[in-house]
């Protein structure tokens, strides 16, 4: 009598644990853009990074619009710059309407998956081009988010809403172009070139990918 097959307890635990796309087939490539686009263990939801960075990132927008709407009111600014700052980097903010897992996590993790894409040997030419986009438009974004913390910190600072508001007017900017993305040549465009594409232009591209490669 044949012995039967047995797997360790140990191996069944790591394997519940894991995103379905991580072992369910369809090659390596197509189980890191699932992580990305789909789903990942532990972000809100269980949702793909990308979908979370940009959740985060619309939060970001709101209270940053919230914080300039009465540009007298210190407390008032501080109260959603703080909101913002829990939004892109619960780590400095600990408690506020984010997700509580901020933009830059998100966004860095998508970065890491990208990566891991690209590099497995079932990535397509296709997959390949558009990641490069992706991940120079992911790149954007966390160089963003890097000024909106310093920025942040500066606003709950400050001692005035006079030396404030030119602060919370660039936070504006700054919180609109994580998910948007900036035309810095001007050309009335924002494409995925450095400095140009945010959390838009990647899922744009990504969404390239899913419809090309079928997921």
């Amino acid at each position: 009598m044949k012995d039967k097959l047995t797997i360790p307890l140990a191996l069944l635990a790591a394997l519940s644990l894991m995103p379905v796309s991580a072992y369910a087939g369809g090659g390596k490539t197509h189980a890191h853009i699932g992580h990305v686009m789909t789903s990942w263990a532990d972000t809100p939801d269980k949702v793909g990074f990308l979908p979370t960075a940009i959740a985060e990132a619309k939060i970001a927008i709101k209270h940053a619009g919230l914080a300039a709407k009465d540009l007298s009111n210190l407390k008032k600014i501080k109260l959603h710059i703080g909101h913002v700052l829990n939004a892109v980097d619960p780590s400095i903010v600990k408690n506020g309407p984010g997700l509580g897992y901020g933009v830059l996590a998100a966004t860095n993790s998508a970065s890491k998956h990208l990566g891991f894409a690209v590099k497995s040997a079932d990535a397509s030419d296709y997959v390949k081009l558009h990641v490069k986009h992706a991940t120079a438009s992911t790149g954007n974004t966390v160089k963003r988010v890097e000024k909106i913390v310093v920025l942040g910190k500066q606003i709950l600072a400050t001692d005035s809403a006079e030396k404030a508001t030119p602060m919370v007017k660039q936070m504006v900017l700054l919180t609109n172009w994580l998910y948007n993305g900036r035309d810095i040549n001007g050309d009335g465009g924002v494409s995925w070139d450095k400095g140009e594409g945010g959390l838009k232009v990647a899922n744009t591209h990504m969404g390239f990918i899913m419809k090309k490669e079928g997921l």
